[in-house]
Parts: C-alpha cells; structure tokens; sequence
C-alpha cells in the first residue's frame, strides 16, 4: 500500500496530513528520507516517523470523548496550551480525532486509532449531522433561521444547509440547537456572528448517530465493535475488518495460533 495510507492505518494521521509530513523530510522508508508520497511499502519495510518506528496497525477502535472547554484538538500546540491528547489515560492507545473542537468547544469528541476511519468518518457525502446546543446573547428571528435550511455564504465561504430552532430564552440569551453536515472551521459560531448573536457557550451533543449522553467532562469510553459496525453500514464495516464474519475468522486463527504454541511446548 502507499505509505500515507500506511501511516493512516497505524492511526498516526490522516492521508493528507502524512504527505504533508514526508513533504517536510520527517518520514523514512529502510533508512531512505521520503520527498515523495509516491512510494509503495509492505509489512517487510522499515518505516520511521520522526525517528520512530511506526506503530502496528490495530483493529480499528473508536472512543467517544467529552472534551471540556479550554483545551485545544491538536498533538501539540505552539502556544502551550494543554490539547486532548494529554488527557487520554495512559492506557489508551496513539489515537487521531475525528474532526476537530475549537478551544472554547466543549461537547462530544470522536477519537480513533485508524486514520482511514477518521476520514471516512469526517466525510459530508456520508451525511452524519453534528448537533449542537448553543447559548447565544442577542436575539435572532425564526425566519432567518428557516432560510438557513437552504444554505448561507459569508465572507465568500459557502456553508450547506443547516437546521436552526430556539429552544429557550434566558436573559440577554438564547439557546438554540443546530445541525450541521459539513464542519466547516468555527461554522455555527460564524453563522450566528453573521444573524447578529454572540455565541459564549457551545456544546457538541451528537455526531452522526454517536451521542454524547451523560458522559463526564474529560471521560473517554470506547464504542462496542458490534455497534460500530452496526453503524458503519455493512459495505463500510466489511472495508475496515470490522464484519461478524472476519471478526470470526480472525478470532479463530487467533485460537489456531495459540493452539499450535500449546502442541509445541
């Protein structure tokens, strides 16, 4: 397979993100510094990462993650600020998240191990929603929330549809729940900028058919494979290994292994 993939699979990234790192001479292949993503490699070659070797590629997991407020989406952050990947207990295995919350979001965070998921699961054409509920000062009408259904472009960037309702009124505040499918950078927030609210606090509750539920600020907990699979649909769930049937298979040549060990001892 091309080594970008490799690294997708190994969850040290996503596809794009390692061109961008062998771009910068920090991926090599049997002691070769990559200048390409153009280069095919298998389970026999060397493969070094910042000077690392990369990880073997797991099953495809998926966590869902309560990420609090203040903490930013990134492995590292130039400005010192603490990211979700510090969080994670130290039983947890290198993971990527599925998307990106922006510092001051809080809310349902999907985390996994395999980079190939992650894209896929980002993916508009897949159509999950990301919901969101969001405390707002100021006041906006229900038809200009209504004409959001037919998308909106601001500053030059085209946002799709989006499904807006007030719930409650608070003081100087509103709260309202939103849908999106795109994700695009800082989308809810812009939108209401541009309708005249000032969004102060901002909640992930779902993405797709994940939930955030009463999980605890800063809790990670893994989502079954049955229900993963369930999910991904069953074309999606037979691509990452993840079908009743190759779960079997591997489980059984697992038992075979381990049986063979047994007769040789």
């Amino acid at each position: 397979m091309r080594i970008a993939k490799a690294m997708a699979h190994a969850g040290l990234c996503s596809r794009r993100e390692a061109e961008r790192w062998i771009a910068d001479g920090r991926v090599s292949v049997n002691g070769k510094l990559l200048k390409t993503p153009a280069v095919e490699v298998s389970g026999s070659d060397k493969i070094f990462v910042d000077g690392k070797p990369l990880p073997t590629a797991g099953p495809p997991q998926l966590w869902r993650y309560h990420k609090p407020k203040g903490i930013v989406t990134t492995h590292s952050d130039p400005q010192g600020r603490p990211t979700v990947f510090e969080k994670m207990p130290p039983e947890m295995p290198r993971v990527i998240s599925v998307g990106r919350l922006d510092f001051n979001t809080e809310g349902l965070l999907l985390l996994t191990n395999n980079g190939e998921l992650a894209r896929h699961l980002e993916l508009p054409i897949n159509g999950w929603v990301r919901r969101y509920r969001v405390r707002a000062k100021g006041r906006v009408a229900a038809e200009d929330l209504t004409k959001l259904k037919d998308g909106i472009t601001i500053d030059g960037v085209n946002y799709g549809p989006i499904e807006a309702a007030v719930d409650s009124v608070q003081g100087a505040n509103t709260w309202l729940t939103i849908a999106i499918r795109e994700g695009k950078n800082r989308e809810v927030r812009n939108v209401l900028s541009h309708l005249g609210l000032v969004v102060n606090r901002l909640i992930r509750v779902s993405f797709g058919p994940f939930q955030l539920l009463d999980l605890s600020p800063g809790a990670v907990e893994a989502v079954k494979r049955r229900v993963l699979a369930a999910q991904l649909g069953p074309r999606a769930a037979e691509t990452f290994g993840l079908s009743e049937s190759q779960v079997d298979r591997k489980a059984r040549h697992a038992r075979g292994k381990a049986a063979s060990k047994a007769g040789d001892a």
